[in-house]
């Protein structure tokens, strides 16, 4: 299975220059590039990725995040280009993490109960296709668990009397863009920064 870019019309011609950013993890120091045999890596859009990077390296059993694009046509975009729409990239979070520690299931349950998967190409008063809710997977299994967490939290959602649907973006990784280094961590580095994280109440059902 492949990894399916939304194009938008007109899309932004890139570039083969990746951006520059810090070496190592502002917050543990970790490396951002050398990533150790025992991790797995996870890719997670969900609106503004400020808040969504500190979510995830507040847990335990994360080596690192980065912020960046993925899911569109551009290569190696810029933050300008990506709030342009004519990429097709979303703001996405790639998580290094120890599945010792925490599993890819509990990662998808902290995916679906902070953000609202539900609104399209929005994500709360951040508008445009760059804020979509997606998940962006490494493998045939991250796949199918994305697929079926998917379903648990729509049941979920209708068992608590919602009746929006689900539109998050599931599909194969396809490459990942690292954004300007002055996203990087950027909520360590702003601390009364924006973030405009927030989910719709709903828990997601424990595994049986």
């Amino acid at each position: 299975m492949q990894h399916k870019a939304y194009q938008p019309e007109n899309a932004l011609r890139g570039t083969s220059i990746p951006l520059e950013i810090s070496a190592n993890h502002a917050v543990n120091g970790h490396s951002i590039y050398d990533i150790p045999d025992n991790m797995d890596i996870a890719y997670f859009a969900m609106g503004c990725f400020w808040g969504v990077e500190r979510l995830f390296w507040q847990q335990q059993g994360i080596y690192s995040t980065s912020a960046g694009y993925s899911g569109g046509v551009t290569e190696n975009p810029t933050y300008q280009q990506v709030c342009q729409g004519l990429t097709g990239h979303s703001e996405v979070v790639r998580i290094v993490f120890d599945p010792s520690i925490i599993s890819y299931s509990q990662l998808l349950a902290l995916f679906w109960e902070n953000h609202n998967p539900s609104q399209g190409m929005r994500q709360g008063n951040d508008i445009g296709s760059q804020y979509r809710s997606a998940i962006y997977t490494v493998n045939a299994e991250q796949y199918a668990q994305a697929i079926e967490s998917k379903k648990r939290y729509q049941q979920a959602m209708n068992t608590q009397g919602a009746t929006e649907t689900i539109t998050t973006e599931i599909q194969p990784a396809g490459p990942f863009y690292f954004a300007e280094d002055y996203h990087q961590q950027y909520l360590y580095k702003n601390p009364q920064g924006y973030c405009g994280l927030g989910g719709i109440g709903i828990c997601y059902p424990p595994e049986k």
